[in-house]
């Protein structure tokens, strides 16, 4: 073999190599300029909500169509709410109990007070009694003791004849007057004792009886407010019933129809949310002047002919791979490089146009960075 065999294509292959870094290099100087920048990587989006039931039951209306434009607090299903009610009624009734029986409670107190206020009255009349029987023995019991010595007196002198059988007996009989007159009067103070006793007993028991009621007071407020609690419970859930949309958007397909049971977090619809944007994934090497606020146009495939206008809402903290389930990790032997791409999100200009856009559209951007300098 010639060497002008050997040289011939080793020099075809130099100078191919020499092109294509010389080629690579400028395209790389271009991209990492200040110029526009430029990706078809580019989709429209929006925020899809996907509307659940919060509890079970039977769908009693579907209140929409599928694809059908809906606003913030329209309707869009309704579920059977009559056990629900039926639980909201019971609570309420539940609640109007405890609060008799708190009402009764209350009465309950006024009467043991009254109670106490009749036994503390008692115990003064009884006291009073006491010491008015007291005080008639005491007089008693002096008018005695001058009977009996008028009586011993007499019986001396009936003795020496000093005295009348008569003026004795009167004597006598006056004694034994004072005697009887001072056992009842015993008896009266040993009955306005008891009564004082008895009174002081019904005084006791009252106070007892009103310390149980106020312990019973604190039990029936929390009866009420556990009631208040369910009552709360049972409207949410009725208004669980009626699913309304919670954005203006457009409704997808709808997965249950009247009469079908759903169970508490079931999926029924997609709400496609009006507010729209594009995410655009622009090469690392293409951001390094771009940023917030920078002007966009954007081309929608499905609208070849239209452009659309826009800026920079916000550059992404981390490229798109770093989002990813599994992110790389090039901390291995083999390590090949590959520029990254940096999810961008463009906020599109009012245009009367914007209506005819669809979340996953296709779309190429370009971006006029407003600065040579970099980030």
């Amino acid at each position: 073999m010639s060497k002008r065999a050997i040289i011939v294509p080793i020099l075809v292959l130099g100078m191919a190599a020499a092109l294509f870094f010389g080629i690579r290099s400028q395209w790389v100087r271009e991209e990492v300029g200040s110029g526009e920048q430029r990706t078809d990587d580019a989709y429209v989006k929006a925020f899809q909500t996907p509307l659940s039931t919060r509890i079970s039951g039977s769908v009693k209306r579907v209140a929409a169509r599928d694809y059908q434009p809906a606003k913030a607090g329209e309707l869009v299903v309704e579920l059977e709410d009559a056990d629900y009610q039926a639980v909201l009624k019971e609570s309420q009734a539940a609640l109007e109990a405890a609060q008799a029986e708190y009402s009764a409670n209350q009465d309950a107190k006024r009467a043991a007070d009254a109670s106490i206020e009749a036994a503390q009255a008692g115990i003064e009349q009884a006291q009073a009694s006491a010491d008015a029987a007291q005080a008639s023995i005491d007089a008693t019991g002096a008018s005695l003791a001058q009977a009996q010595s008028e009586f011993d007196r007499h019986q001396g002198l009936l003795e020496t004849k000093a005295a009348t059988r008569q003026q004795f007996e009167q004597a006598q009989s006056a004694r034994l007057n004072f005697v009887a007159g001072l056992s009842g009067k015993k008896a009266d103070l040993a009955r306005a004792q008891a009564a004082v006793k008895a009174s002081e007993a019904g005084l006791s028991s009252a106070k007892q009886q009103r310390v149980s009621l106020n312990a019973k007071d604190q039990g029936l407020l929390a009866q009420i407010e556990a009631k208040k609690a369910a009552i709360v419970v049972a409207q949410v859930n009725v208004g669980y019933t009626k699913i309304f949309s919670p954005a203006d958007g457009s409704l997808g397909e709808f997965r249950v129809h009247p009469g079908q049971l759903v169970g508490a977090g079931q999926q029924i619809v997609d709400l496609v949310q009006s507010e729209i944007w594009i995410e655009a994934n622009f090469r690392e090497t293409q951001l390094g002047y771009a940023k917030s606020g920078d002007p966009a146009d954007i081309r929608i495939d499905a609208l070849p002919s239209k452009v659309f206008h826009g800026h920079i809402l916000e550059i992404a903290p981390a490229s798109g791979s770093q989002f990813a389930l599994l992110p790389p990790d090039n901390a291995t032997g083999n390590f090949t490089k590959v520029i990254q791409r940096v999810p961008v999100k463009i906020s599109l200009d009012q245009d009367p146009s914007l209506t005819q856009l669809r979340p996953g559209f296709s779309a190429e951007v370009v971006i006029h960075p407003s600065s040579g300098t970099a980030r």
